[in-house]
């Protein structure tokens, strides 16, 4: 049975670098307008966001767009509304399913390595040599590391949503007989360019806090070896709930009272 002393201690802890990672977004974006920004750095972190997280980004989107074309094409089927099976897997797709599952792929794959590598360099000291150098922490690990995730995240996302869709169409086509030209026009019929947008603007907003996190929960890492394994864990839990939690929000202020995209 968990002792409820340590759990408070815990929580306190959770909560005293959630804070520490808010205020260090906020020392990011003022940063960012007025620092220089490590290229050779910030390419590398590109690298390693993007191209590196491609494959099992595109084979999640991918199966994700079967998966939710075989729940839902029977159903519409059975309606008489098969030729709209399309749009609503693009409306899913786009709106929500795309943009929230690669930051969730980011988020264990990327952010995890944020803070492991960050925080061995703490508990190391190597930070601390930086700091020696005259060399500004956040300016050389953390800033590239954010930018490399706004700018790739959308770009996976976009990305994973072609995939997911090509996966719904060869599940809509081969299984249902939905021909490729109804399952386009549905989607073409459902789809507003605003769908596209909001995507985008979700998968910048979710970049930026798995960057963040990750990297805030490297900073304050601790206890050697075991706090960089803790750390590891704890920054990507705090960054799956972080994206779901903004999510919802996100989704709350982009799409309320604007009606169906079927109409």
């Amino acid at each position: 049975m968990a002792n409820p002393t340590h759990t408070r201690r815990g929580l306190g802890i959770w909560f005293e670098r959630l804070v520490a990672a808010i205020l260090l977004g906020g020392q990011v974006f003022f940063h960012l307008l007025k620092t220089k920004i490590h290229r050779r750095n910030t390419l590398e972190q590109m690298s390693i966001v993007g191209p590196e997280s491609l494959t099992i980004a595109l084979i999640t989107a991918g199966f994700v767009g079967m998966v939710f074309t075989i729940q839902v094409a029977r159903e519409f089927i059975s309606f008489g509304a098969a030729s709209t099976v399309g749009g609503v897997l693009a409306l899913a797709l786009t709106r929500e399913l795309a943009p929230v599952l690669t930051a969730v792929v980011v988020a264990g794959r990327v952010g995890s390595a944020f803070a492991a590598e960050i925080g061995t360099m703490r508990v190391t000291e190597q930070i601390d040599a930086l700091y020696m150098l005259k060399t500004d922490p956040i300016d050389y690990l953390v800033v590239p590391r954010v930018l490399a995730c706004c700018l790739m995240l959308p770009v996976l996302n976009i990305l994973s949503l072609l995939t997911g869709m090509t996966g719904g169409l060869l599940i809509a086509n081969g299984l249902y007989d939905i021909s490729p030209y109804v399952f386009l026009t549905s989607v073409r019929n459902f789809l507003e360019l605003w769908d596209l947008v909001t995507s985008v603007m979700k998968s910048i907003a979710f970049g930026g806090l798995i960057a963040v996190i990750g990297c805030s929960w490297g900073l304050t890492t601790t206890g050697g070896a075991k706090g960089v394994g803790q750390s590891t864990t704890t920054a990507v839990v705090t960054s799956l709930l972080a994206v779901f939690v903004i999510n919802f929000f996100l989704s709350w202020v982009m799409f309320q009272g604007t009606g169906s995209a079927s109409f």
